[in-house]
């Protein structure tokens, strides 16, 4: 008896510790979709040329919308992308 209910308690812990984990990584899936849509709008509609290394992408994609913004940026008056 013991025993089931020690089994039943962790299989309880594992499913919120796992529920937990996919609403976090939904998060981060919208975030990176999200500021990589930014970045492709704002170089088809303004012609920006900015290129997609894997920094910028990684930028956008932890960054979301203010990534793509902040890519935007330093394209705009450093020229670094």
């Amino acid at each position: 008896m013991l025993t089931e209910l020690f089994i039943l308690l962790a299989l309880l812990v594992m499913i919120i510790v796992v529920y937990h984990v996919f609403k976090a990584v939904k998060q981060i899936v919208v975030n990176s979709i999200m500021g990589l849509l930014v970045l492709l709008a704002a170089n088809i509609l303004f012609g920006l040329n900015i290129t997609y290394s894997w920094i910028v992408l990684l930028i956008c994609a932890i960054g979301g919308i203010i990534g793509a913004a902040i890519v935007i940026l330093l394209h705009q008056f450093i020229g670094i992308f």
